[in-house]
């Protein structure tokens, strides 16, 4: 008995068993049975945004609404349907997005690319062949530049490229797809890829430096192949990054035709910014046991003086190494090994012949590489100091014996002063300290001029190029302090900052002057002793150099000035320091050299400042003006008349610069001395003050 009721229990629950093993098919079936039962009318009768013709000519157009919100089981539903998962039905690219940079971004929470973002809008998804599909090759470059060119939402990613469709549509990829139509041109996901697209950073990524080759290779397969073969290839090969790929040489986004002269491997560009990028790095050099010269020997070459002069028929590198299949001269199959040069001359030399081998191509002469070029170089460098050297003795000779003849027929035809051993003294401290300010200033601005050889001659670690312009600064800046004493404080100075005041005559003079220059008048116009031509020099060096010594100040105590000054204030000294030098080297060779020098009246060299004479009376700064002197003789005419001091009108005007014997004479009421009194002769001695 008790055996039956086993059995039948042990029955029972193997029933059990199989029925609850049933019961999940049976469910399922029932639920697919009661989607079934769903169609796309009923979803539609509901969700008329969804437009029935479009979503029919979609690529799921056969499915039904249930296929992707497999979580509705009637209709209506109450509940809001859940994501759709593509991943359902793409499982194998769902898997290869979710491993990309996009479905990494999604993945942590960043707004990035997702199915309906490149494939359109889920109920109106086209076949990626249909001309109207966002991921249409037509369409693609349009579709990744949605996000892509938008600077606001790409900023935090900080890209390498912030236009890139811009860039790729001026290049000839672009060009080809977008212009032509032509559909096989390469465009984004061909280099970067779809679903699978990484950063270049990423040695998955199919644009990360080594996987370069073969993606262009996609297309350019026989390229591809001549690359492998080449030095450059065989060192990417064995991972050696300082190797050029592709876009090492052609770019990236902006490739363009080697017969664009915008081309990175233009005939016109392609030694001096491409090849010349890594063979003229001393790192790579030194690096890779490379000549240093290769880069610089060229550019010494006719070629390269050619090239630079925008000739583009001439060598260039690729010339004669190749492009894509460059090799090193000893490999046998290398165009420039030494039984291969003939061949490769030839094709711009008709006829070249093989003793085009006995010499150097790139070698710099020396005794060990092409001595006969080095010794004859030596030859003709000594020749030219010899004769040119030569010549400039005997010229300098002959220059020195006609200045010193010029010299005293000037001096002794010039009996008027004009300028005093002080004020000569004040002049030539001026200029060296000029000049030696403004050569080593732009040396400086300059450092790879041939004129700041002197600098670069000697190595060393003080910055006695800056000790030199600090010294002749202090030199500038004592003078000025002197100058501006001596014309306030002495009367000779007074004197001549008061004939350096501007006046409204120096308008008129200017104009005058013009009309004599154009013919328009025949008398040439007379100046005081000062004209408008030495005032406004005059007041311009004035101005500079309040300028330069305030800018120098500040420069030369930034660390101080840092504490107060913004940054921008510094770059703006340093702006006005630079641009005020150069003006004023302008002005004194425009303006200043011109006068003195290269006016024909004045050439060679204007003597005044070496005699401190001029042989013209009114330009003499002896005596006071002309003007003024009528004006004095009436003063001295009502001194004899016995008129006191303080009822003499107009007085104070001259008493800077009458000498003090006149003033005496006046205040003692000594009329015989006033009567007596030569404006001409006497005020010669306001030189001794």
């Amino acid at each position: 008995m008790r055996a039956r009721a086993d059995f039948v229990f042990f029955k029972g629950a193997a029933v059990l068993c199989f029925v609850l093993m049933l019961a999940p098919v049976f469910c399922t079936e029932a639920f697919a049975a009661a989607q079934q039962e769903i169609q796309n009318e009923d979803c539609l009768a509901c969700h008329d945004q969804i437009d029935p013709a479009k979503y029919s000519r979609s690529i799921h157009g056969k499915n039904l609404c249930t296929s992707c919100h497999a979580d509705i089981r009637e209709v209506p539903h109450q509940e809001k349907p859940g994501p759709v998962q593509c991943a359902n039905c793409h499982s194998i690219e769902a898997e290869i997005y979710r491993a990309s940079d996009h479905g990494i971004a999604v993945g942590a929470g960043f707004s990035a690319a997702g199915c309906v973002d490149c494939h359109g809008e889920a109920h109106s998804l086209l076949n990626y062949r249909d001309p109207e599909s966002p991921v249409y090759r037509l369409n693609i470059p349009k579709t990744c530049a949605r996000c892509h060119e938008d600077k606001a939402k790409m900023t935090k990613f900080s890209l390498s490229e912030s236009a890139p469709l811009k860039s790729y549509s001026e290049s000839i990829h672009g060009k080809a797809l977008l212009e032509k139509g032509l559909i096989n041109a390469a465009m984004c996901t061909d280099c970067h890829g779809s679903h699978d697209l990484h950063a270049p950073t990423n040695p998955k990524s199919k644009i990360y430096w080594t996987n370069v080759p073969a993606t262009c290779g996609k297309c350019h397969e026989n390229v591809l192949q001549t690359y492998k073969r080449s030095i450059h290839g065989k060192a990417a090969a064995e991972g050696k990054r300082e190797a050029p790929v592709c876009t090492d040489c052609h770019g990236e986004h902006g490739i363009k035709s080697h017969l664009d002269p915008t081309s990175s491997v233009y005939a016109g560009v392609i030694s001096e910014k491409t090849c010349g990028h890594c063979h003229g790095s001393e790192k790579l050099n030194t690096k890779f046991n490379l000549p240093q010269d290769r880069v610089s020997s060229y550019f010494a070459s006719y070629h390269g003086l050619a090239s630079k002069l925008g000739a583009t028929t001439v060598a260039n590198c690729a010339s004669c190494h190749g492009a894509h299949d460059v090799l090193p001269s000893s490999d046998p199959d290398s165009s420039v090994n030494k039984k291969h040069l003939s061949r490769t001359c030839g094709k711009c030399h008709p006829g070249a012949g093989k003793q085009l081998s006995q010499g150097s191509i790139h070698g710099t002469p020396s005794p060990k590489e092409n001595h006969i070029v080095y010794y004859v170089t030596l030859l003709y460098i000594g020749l030219i100091i010899a004769v040119i050297g030569g010549m400039l003795g005997h010229n300098a000779l002959d220059f020195l014996k006609k200045f010193i003849v010029h010299y005293r027929e000037l001096k002794n035809k010039s009996d008027h002063l004009r300028f005093t051993l002080a004020e000569r003294i004040q002049h030539w401290i001026l200029a060296a300290t000029f000049i030696t300010l403004a050569y080593t200033g732009f040396a400086l601005k300059f450092p790879e001029a041939w004129w700041n050889y002197p600098f670069m001659l000697v190595k060393s670690s003080t910055d006695w190029r800056g000790g030199i312009h600090k010294g002749a600064a202090i030199v500038f800046v004592l003078l000025g302090i002197y100058h501006a004493w001596f014309v306030v404080m002495t009367r000779r100075g007074r004197q001549q900052l008061w004939e350096l005041f501007p006046r409204l005559r120096d308008f008129k003079d200017v104009f005058d002057q013009q009309k004599y220059n154009l013919g328009f008048s025949k008398d040439r116009p007379k100046f005081a002793p000062y004209s408008y031509i030495e005032k406004s020099e005059y007041w311009a060096l004035v101005w500079g150099s309040v300028v330069m010594i305030v800018t120098g100040v500040v420069l030369t105590f930034e660390n101080l000035f840092m504490k107060y000054l913004p940054k921008w204030a510094l770059d703006l000294a340093t702006t006005i320091h630079l641009y005020e030098a150069l003006l004023a080297v302008l002005a004194i060779i425009v303006w200043h050299f011109y006068f003195v020098i290269f006016d024909p009246e004045a050439y060679p060299l204007s003597p005044v400042m070496l005699t401190g004479k001029v042989h013209e009376e009114e330009k003499a700064i002896e005596k006071l003006p002309p003007r003024i002197l009528p004006r004095i003789k009436n003063l001295s005419d009502r001194v004899r008349g016995g008129a006191p001091e303080k009822s003499l009108g107009g007085w104070n005007v001259f008493r800077y610069a009458l000498p003090r014997k006149f003033f005496e004479s006046v205040n003692a009421g000594s009329r015989s001395r006033a009567a007596s009194f030569n404006p001409q002769r006497d005020l010669s001695c306001l030189f001794e003050y």
